[in-house]
């Protein structure tokens, strides 16, 4: 299956995901965010504790089915930012399993993989 790949993604998070299988993400990184912006409920993704880098054949992690995505402006206060608002997404998604990218390949700064679904015992997400 070929999917959006969500990166950076903390181990908390990715344990939550795995301990129970829905959960809501904040995201704000860049990259997820411009990774998130054509999709809908339903579709997939890929959820990986690795950097955009660092995304090559053999890396693993969660694949989640998207429940809802909302986006919306966050007020920043001034003191810790030069900025006054920052882009979020919250993302409801549902856990479907564990997989391991055989491919990889970059579009306009969205990296999409093939994805092989694993077995929990093929798992050693370290």
């Amino acid at each position: 299956m070929e999917l959006v790949v969500l990166v950076g993604i903390s181990r908390r998070a990715l344990d939550s995901l795995l301990r129970s299988p829905y959960r809501t993400l904040e995201i704000k990184s860049a990259r997820n965010i411009e990774a998130l912006e054509n999709l809908e409920s339903g579709k997939r993704v890929f959820l990986t504790y690795e950097t955009f880098q660092d995304i090559t054949r053999g890396i693993e992690g969660l694949i989640a089915e998207i429940m809802k995505v909302e986006r919306m402006e966050q007020k920043i206060l001034w003191e810790e930012s030069d900025e006054r608002e920052q882009m979020v997404y919250r993302v409801q998604l549902k856990l479907v399993g564990l997989g391991k990218i055989l491919e990889v390949e970059e579009e306009k700064g969205v990296l999409r993989a093939r994805v092989r679904e694993m077995l929990p015992h093929e798992m050693s997400m370290g």
